[in-house]
């Protein structure tokens, strides 16, 4: 999958040092998958959740964050659109962010 964009997760990284490795992680894994639906979704992440206009919301670091992106299967991109800790999420609207 193609990920836009790096930049923030490197950016939150810095500020949160403790989320690092797992968003590199989670980076990884995104970059080498190849998901044509949300059934493929799953068998990677299993507790990835469908929040609806095409987002989904996935647990970083054990559960300690969320990420919440944007993802289109049949052009096989992802686009993160918020990281942030359970506090600062429950603050948005996943389906407009």
């Amino acid at each position: 999958m193609v990920i836009i964009s790096k930049t923030q997760l490197n950016e939150f990284g810095k500020n949160h040092a403790d989320s690092a490795d797992a968003l590199n992680e989670w980076y990884e894994t995104v970059k080498q998958a190849d998901w044509g639906k949300m059934a493929d979704l799953k068998q990677t992440f299993n507790s990835v959740d469908y929040v609806g206009n095409d987002r989904y919301v996935f647990n970083i670091k054990g559960n300690n964050y969320r990420l919440v992106a944007m993802i289109f299967f049949n052009i096989r991109t992802v686009f993160v659109r918020f990281i942030g800790t359970h506090a600062e999420y429950d603050k948005i609207d996943c389906s407009i962010i």
